[in-house]
């Protein structure tokens, strides 16, 4: 008999309460018989994965290296996650980020909770080629409290479901991409999934960061909130079973009443492997986007190069050169934050409709060209313009 498994995205701006929400759904779960482990993000993957370098030419401007180290330390969180869902006691090839030891450990941890011994099975309950079951002893007939040499009639242990497994994965999760990934997740290992927006004024947000002993810088978050897309179920189907708290003030009991009834509810309809239209054309959706965006990004380089090559040669001093570099790393970090939105919610719907991505990518790399040479004309006299 297998166990019921939910994946849980607690999505929200840094010091949103996040954290402290898991933390009392963790307690509760206990209460309620379920087994849950928290996946902080945070806790696992390093602080120098998040810095964002300065940068000044072609080969630092389009993502810094850290950013795509960032990336990859949340690709390797989600896959110690599959790999347990697929073998929760196969063990970890060497690897070179440590965090999916530290996360396996805590799943491990948490399928253990409730009587399964190290090494078992969390979907069955019981160790392979054991009968011990809640702690009784082994070679013992003696079941789940029944007093030894009882013939009272009980449900053998092996008949009965091992209690649910709840894994938070507690981060910002700012991007729908980013929550599908999960979702896509616990519908190919047909398990329950869910999502909590914990919304939090930014105003907030910040005041509670700078009460942290290692506070993030204020910018970081007042940028995220504006890339921050919240869970849409009128417009992604996917995300019909979400739940926005505000913990603006304190988490009440009704909060963590209706966060469990969103997990309940998950581990009662785990998700099929097979995909319907809906969920394919959504697919389909976030692949194009992404191509729409990778295009642009790499239009935006040649003409952020050609314009930085341009300032060198009118020998424009370091310190120019830094700031012209800096204004157009925001401006094209902006300029594609914004193209995602515009594509993702301008993108046809109805089967059978099309889209020109590179029609889309030119007319989008002109927008930016424009703000380009807005740019650039702050730096250069008239004469020197790039055309």
């Amino acid at each position: 008999m297998c166990t019921r498994i939910c994946l849980c995205v607690l999505c929200g701006l840094p010091a949103a309460g996040k954290s402290t929400l898991a933390q009392a759904v963790n307690s509760h779960s206990v209460q309620r018989g379920w087994r849950s482990a928290v996946i902080s993000y945070d806790d696992l993957i390093p602080g120098d994965a998040f810095n964002v370098k300065e940068v000044e030419d072609e080969e630092d401007i389009p993502r810094s290296q850290t950013q795509t180290e960032w990336k990859c330390h949340r690709q390797v969180v989600l896959r110690c996650v599959e790999q347990f869902l697929q073998s929760p006691t196969e063990q970890l090839p060497p690897i070179i980020y440590q965090i999916n030891r530290d996360a396996r450990s805590r799943l491990l941890h948490a399928a253990q909770v409730c009587g399964t011994p190290a090494g078992s099975s969390p979907f069955c309950g019981t160790p392979a080629g054991s009968s011990q079951v809640c702690g009784t002893p082994v070679g013992s007939s003696q079941v789940c409290g029944t007093p030894e040499g009882s013939s009272q009639a009980y449900p053998s242990p092996s008949d009965r479901p091992p209690p649910p497994l709840v894994i938070l994965l507690d981060d910002n999760f700012y991007y729908p991409s980013m929550r599908y990934e999960v979702y896509q997740l616990a519908r190919k290992h047909s398990v329950g999934f869910c999502q909590v927006y914990v919304h939090c004024p930014v105003e907030s947000c910040v005041r509670r960061n700078q009460l942290r002993p290692q506070p993030l810088p204020s910018d970081v978050i007042v940028e995220m909130a504006k890339r921050m897309e919240p869970p849409n179920p009128q417009r992604n189907s996917w995300e019909q079973n979400s739940v926005t708290l505000d913990s603006e003030h304190h988490f009440t009991i009704e909060y963590i009443q209706r966060l469990v009834k969103v997990i309940s509810t998950a581990l009662e309809n785990p998700l099929s492997p097979v995909q319907d239209n809906a969920e394919q054309k959504e697919a389909d959706r976030q692949s194009c986007v992404s191509s729409v965006v990778h295009q642009a990004d790499q239009a935006c380089r040649r003409l952020v190069s050609q314009a930085m090559q341009e300032a060198r040669e009118h020998q424009l001093p370091p310190e120019r050169m830094r700031s012209l570099a800096a204004d157009f790393n925001e401006s094209k970090t902006r300029f594609l934050q914004d193209l995602r939105r515009q594509v993702l919610h301008g993108l046809p719907l109805t089967q059978g409709e099309g889209v020109e991505v590179e029609r889309v990518v030119s007319r989008a790399v002109d927008v930016f060209n424009r703000e380009k040479q807005e740019i650039i004309a702050r730096y250069l006299p008239p004469y020197d313009r790039i055309k």
